[in-house]
């Protein structure tokens, strides 16, 4: 693990992923996020205007947040998120072409995996991070196992975390973790209940501590 990466996705430091299907309010959510203690969040390309919110929240916030693009499915999508400010990149599964354009590009990748097999091929292939996904279907105890022959790969467990859970995880001993609807829900999103957010963000920011 590099300072860079270090610097740009820190330990302990959740990821807020934002993932709706609406992101006129891009810049309201990533304020509301900031006032609550997070300062890194991925915008996904299940969203085609994922890129252009990820433009604008770095315009807007400068080295104030971090902005990574999640969902990248192929290296063509890799490439387009970078150019469009993207820090960091985030893909669902074990996908070696995403990888070495974010080698190429210098830029900090969590490839997707779950076994240990796709854990270790992740890994091995330069992936800086693995997101150990849905890590619902294994919980904490499965981190833990892992962790076990493979102590030096640095886990983001994705899909399922809750407020309740992080510091079970983080405990466990993974990297960071990073969250999804559990915080920026299409609920919160919907009503525009941006201090419910930021107090949301607190508590993940203290569950993480």
């Amino acid at each position: 693990m590099t300072n860079s990466v270090e610097q740009i996705l820190p330990p302990r430091n959740p990821i807020a992923i934002v993932r709706l299907d609406d992101l006129s309010a891009a810049l309201e959510i990533s304020r509301a996020l900031l006032e609550g203690g997070i300062t890194r969040l991925e915008f996904t390309l299940t969203n085609t205007e994922a890129n252009k919110a990820i433009t604008e929240v770095r315009h807007e916030f400068g080295d104030r947040l971090v902005v990574g693009a999640g969902t990248i499915l192929d290296a063509e999508q890799a490439q387009a998120s970078i150019e469009a400010g993207a820090q960091f990149l985030v893909t669902p599964a074990l996908l070696p072409d995403v990888i070495a354009v974010a080698r190429e590009r210098q830029v900090p990748i969590a490839c997707g995996a779950y076994t240990t097999t796709e854990i270790l091929t992740a890994w091995r292939l330069g992936a800086h991070l693995v997101k150990v996904f849905p890590a619902s279907a294994g919980g904490p105890g499965y981190i833990k196992d892992v962790r076990g022959p493979l102590p030096n790969i640095p886990l983001v467990p994705t899909g399922g975390g809750n407020v309740n859970t992080c510091g079970a995880f983080l405990a466990s001993g993974s990297y960071t973790v990073a969250i999804g609807s559990q915080l920026v829900s299409k609920d919160i999103a919907h009503t525009k209940d941006w201090a419910g957010l930021t107090a949301l963000a607190r508590q993940y920011v203290q569950a993480c501590s």
